[in-house]
């Protein structure tokens, strides 16, 4: 009977939760149609524009209530103004400040800074729009329907239309995905704009660049040497060493264009326009099957988008160059965007071109110091740089996509001597120029086609006169790499999607040297084609904790008639929500190198030659690289740990700049680096701050040259670099320290002079170390928004803020008047300041 009793009970109680929930759970109905309904039922005539009244949904009051009462009610949920102007007839208007498109912003919930490319579409329609750098969006037509937002990198954002029916255009904050191990652990990694992917490789986004010490934009070879692991031992970035590699040995990729040029200046700027690109990814270990002819890194640059943006255009400049950027939409499926730099450094000389032009030109023939005599003569030199680019996008019916690419990139330098009656000139000429073409077809969710074709054209001329006697020598340098590439994706199954693909490269590198007395001509050919075939799986576990990446590469060298087989693996577990670990694995191969046949080829400044191999006196590169790694995120921490091994065959002594016993001595050998890599962040509101630490142990292996291995000319020891920024609003500052352990050198234990040869005998290879690096630099930056579409940008830096004299080089001659040794020293940068100013609309 209780049972029974309680039962009853138990069901009142349900049925009568059920239907107050019910009640409490009424559905929204469109106010148009809810005004009709009392129309209807009171006999009156409401008078409104449509538009004015159409973003609103709400739940219809009570039928009983008087006429009074619901009008009330829906102008108390809408805001609007309700007017009787004659019996049984109303106006219905609304606030004048509300006549505004619906628009708004959309902001990372952790940065604070705009969400760019996310789309914003009206639910149950076709209506869709995206937002542009700053998270700005509008959108054509008022619905009364839902508003979604969706983000490849954000978590799935819906409002209600009335949201953006207010005064101003409201903010919306979105969190970031950290579910999915394909994307990004943290929206900042040392700087806003630069991220951490699971697999360790970094992003870049310029569009989104906080700011970095010493830096005025987002350099992208510049900023990469803030990374644990990368480090240029000459301050120069086209000596980008990567876990001890040398600069070759790292693949440069532009919309898919391998770039053999990468620096203007001879090495202290970057070649790459920072206000073009969208992503720039940059991976040490465990990079795609896709990519190939690198022992090293890859960074892989791209101005790709995935839609048709609204015309935008920046001009800017700072005390070495002049840059624009705009972007033109063409048509709603089409986009034209075209960039240019060019320095100012051959009509300006500020005080930063005067700061690297005593960098580059020390201990060359610009500046006199490679010879032994005071020669009563003047000289002049003039010197510019250009890089231009031009894209097209044309989006094709609503599955293809068409892209096309062109960059050219100019340094030249023309030196001339005078002396009472004799005038002669030198001149260097360093080009690069590269075209792509791109077909993009997505059959459907689970399936897209990737076409690609390019070529990329390498050209580096020296004419020198000398003042001395009647000598000329001129020397030429041309690389050229024509690709075509194939690319398949399917989706297999819910947790698994198959790549494939086919690659053809065909690579041709002419030397050639010529010297007019006494007479000397030489001109060397070599041409490589070689066949590739892709396969690549991605795995990931439903709860999202388990990826694993698993691809192989098959490279064919028909000259060689060989086949080379690299296999890729990236694997990565979340442990819980603080920790991952990761486990990256490759082996890669590469046929183009840099080698120095002579210290003072080029003027001495650009020394470095591309040259083919031969798999003989120049073997294929080979790398086998494997390393460990673990990351820990909770709140406003950021910690990750990575212990590396790395080995590196068929490296020639010609590729790496030595200036001891082996400078002229052609021999082939291996390298093995042994390395952790550590880097602890932290976050407090407006401020954070890092603290990065790197260990090598990097030795050299040339059996037939040194009895065991000795250290290698790129070893740095120790390297810690440290930052702490400031962001508040639109103002950043950052300050920040770098040190590094001295780079080894080969000190004379002493020399023997003859009257034909002077000689010096050397000690043990690199058995000394210079002394430890230390610089100190601060940027400051600021922005200023005179309306939605005009922005003012400022930055300031300081390079090395104490002036302090570091020693990058150090080499030994033999002074032909008094036969004694003496060093020559190669220096850091003096402090250097920088400003710069750009304007965008």
């Amino acid at each position: 009977m209780l049972n029974n009793r309680l039962c009853y009970s138990f069901f009142l109680l349900f049925f009568s939760l059920v239907s107050a929930l019910a009640q409490g759970e009424k559905t929204s109905v469109p106010l148009k149609v809810l005004l009709f309904q009392i129309e209807q039922q009171h006999d009156v005539k409401f008078n409104y524009i449509e538009d004015e009244i159409i973003v609103f949904a709400i739940v219809p009051p009570n039928k009983s209530m008087p006429l009074e009462q619901k009008i009330a009610y829906i102008s108390k949920e809408t805001r609007l103004q309700f007017t009787l102007i004659a019996h049984k007839y109303y106006t219905i208007y609304n606030d004048k400040k509300l006549d505004k498109p619906l628009c708004g912003f959309l902001l990372d919930a952790e940065s604070g800074l705009g969400i760019e490319n996310a789309v914003v579409r009206i639910d149950k329609s076709t209506v869709s729009t995206f937002t542009n750098e700053s998270g700005y969006f509008e959108l054509p037509k008022v619905s009364p329907n839902k508003i979604i937002i969706q983000h490849q990198g954000y978590q799935i954002f819906s409002l209600n239309p009335e949201e953006l029916y207010v005064t101003n255009c409201p903010k919306f904050k979105l969190n970031p995905l950290t579910q999915s191990l394909q994307e990004v652990v943290t929206q900042r990694y040392l700087a806003t704009g630069i991220s951490r992917k699971t697999d360790g490789t970094i992003l870049v986004k310029p569009k989104k660049f906080g700011i970095l010490p010493g830096l005025i934009e987002p350099d992208v070879l510049q900023t990469m040497q803030q990374i644990p692991g990368i480090i240029s031992v000459d301050e120069t970035i086209s000596n980008i060493n990567v876990r001890g590699g040398t600069h070759d040995q790292n693949l440069f990729l532009w919309n898919g264009i391998r770039m053999f040029q990468t620096g203007h200046f001879f090495g202290l700027i970057s070649a790459f326009n920072p206000s073009l690109a969208q992503t720039i990814s940059i991976t040490k270990n465990g990079s795609s099957a896709f990519y190939g002819e690198s022992v090293s890194s890859l960074v892989d640059i791209s101005s790709f988008t995935n839609s048709v943006e609204k015309t935008n255009t920046s001009i800017g400049s700072n005390l070495i160059s002049a840059d624009f950027y705009t972007k033109l939409k063409v048509s709603e499926k089409a986009n034209l965007t075209l960039s240019g730099r060019r320095s100012l450094t051959d009509s300006f000389n500020s005080p930063t071109y005067q700061s690297y032009s005593d960098r580059i030109f020390q201990n060359t023939v610009i500046t006199d110091l490679s010879t032994n005599e005071i020669v009563n003569y003047r000289s002049n030199v003039d010197f510019y740089f250009y890089d231009v680019t031009a894209q097209y996008q044309q989006k094709i019916g609503a599955k293809s996509e068409l892209n096309m690419d062109i960059i050219a990139i100019e340094n030249t330098l023309e030196f001339k001597q005078f002396s009472t009656d004799l005038s002669k000139k030198s001149k260097l000429e360093q080009e690069n120029y590269g075209a792509n073409i791109r077909w993009k077809t997505t059959w459907n969710s689970k399936s897209f086609t990737e076409i690609q074709a390019y070529f990329s054209n390498y050209d580096l001329n020296s004419y020198n006169e000398t003042l001395e006697n009647s000598q000329i020598l001129e020397q030429k340098n041309t690389a050229l790499d024509i690709g075509f590439r194939v690319k398949q994706s399917n989706q297999l199954t819910k947790n698994l999607t198959l790549h494939t693909g086919y690659q053809f490269n065909e690579t041709g590198v002419t030397n050639f040297d010529e010297i007019n007395t006494p007479f000397f001509s030489r001109t060397i050919t070599n041409v490589l084609m070689t066949h590739v075939a892709v396969g690549e799986g991605i795995w990931e576990s439903d709860n999202k904790k388990n990826y694993l990446r698993a691809g192989l590469r098959v490279n064919y060298f028909d000259k060689f008639s060989v086949i080379l087989v690299e296999p890729r693996l990236q694997f990565n577990r979340a442990l819980n929500d603080y920790w991952r670990i990761e486990i990256l694995g490759e082996q890669k191969s590469q046929t183009l190198s840099q080698v120095i046949d002579l210290q003072q080829d080029f003027l001495g400044i650009e020394k470095r030659r591309w040259t083919l191999s031969d798999n003989a006196e120049i073997p294929i590169q080979k790398s086998n690289q494997v390393s460990a790694g673990m990351t820990f995120k909770n709140k406003d921490w950021l910690i990750t740990c990575d212990n590396f091994y790395k080995k590196v065959t068929g490296i020639t002594t010609s590729s790496q700049g030595f200036l001891n016993q082996f400078e002229f001595v052609k021999n082939a050998g291996n390298y093995t680096v042994l390395g952790t890599e550590f880097l602890v962040q932290k976050s407090f509101r407006r401020f954070y701050t890092w603290l990065s630490y790197s260990y090598n142990h990097n030795e050299y292996d040339f059996k037939d040259l040194y009895n065991g291995p000795f250290p290698n000319n790129y070893h740095i020891t120790h390297a810690v670099s440290w930052a702490g920024i400031y962001e508040w609003q639109k103002l950043k500052l950052a300050l920040g320290a770098k040190w590094h352990t001295g780079r080894p050198i080969t000190t004379p234990k002493e020399y023997t002079v003859t009257e034909a040869n002077p000689n010096i005998v050397y000690n043990n290879p690199n058995n000394y170390r210079l002394k430890d690096y230390f610089q100190v630099n601060f940027s400051a930056s600021k922005e200023w928004s005179f309306s939605q579409k005009v922005t003012l940008q400022t930055a300031a830096s300081v390079l090395n803020v104490f002036d302090t004299q570091n020693s990058l080089n150090r080499f030994y001659r033999v002074n032909s008047n008094t036969n004694v040794v003496e060093s020559v020293d190669t220096y850091s940068l003096q402090v250097t300041p920088n400003f710069s100013v750009k304007v965008s609309f």
